[in-house]
């Protein structure tokens, strides 16, 4: 059985990452969600409530695909995490080139770290490439429209968040 990890911290959740965990779960038998805990970004939502959101989102995409997707917490190493949970892959999504210089260097010290779990990077769809999680709260929290970007099961739960 193949099985990935997307990582991040999905807070929230948006159509960029719903579109890459949909792309992520073709490529494998089980797609693990590694929701990350990251006090230091201090999030909106809580890891709850986040893991909640991820696992509403993708569960047609596990029934209508055959992969297991599955929601999983974290507050270790990346690398660690991929050990913990099986994975040969992980899965990270691109956006621009600033993207891409960070996941440089993060997948060079992984493979020092275990040259066994290979990277894998998913370039967003041109609709989805401008979402960023910091930029749908910022236009949520100003009263702005954000139904563009996220579901509307995520718009409803930012709107409740932000009182608006």
């Amino acid at each position: 059985m193949r099985v990935g990890l997307y990582p991040g911290t999905f807070d929230p959740v948006t159509h960029g990452h719903v579109d890459i965990i949909r792309r992520a779960a073709t490529l494998v038998d089980r797609l693990v969600i590694g929701v990350a805990i990251n006090r230091d970004k201090g999030p909106l939502f809580t890891l709850e409530e986040r893991v909640e959101m991820i696992e509403a989102e993708v569960k047609h995409l596990s029934v209508d695909g055959g992969c297991e997707i599955v929601a999983h917490p974290f507050e270790n190493l990346l690398i660690d995490c991929a050990r913990d949970v099986g994975a040969s892959i992980i899965i990270r999504g691109l956006r621009a080139v600033a993207d891409f210089e960070y996941e440089y260097q993060m997948v060079g010290m992984n493979r020092v770290l275990d040259n066994s779990i290979e990277t894998v990077f998913l370039m967003a769809e041109a609709q989805h490439q401008a979402i960023a999680s910091k930029l749908v709260k910022e236009i949520a929290r100003l009263g702005g429209d954000v139904s563009k970007f996220v579901t509307p099961a995520v718009n409803a739960a930012l709107k409740e968040r932000f009182g608006v």
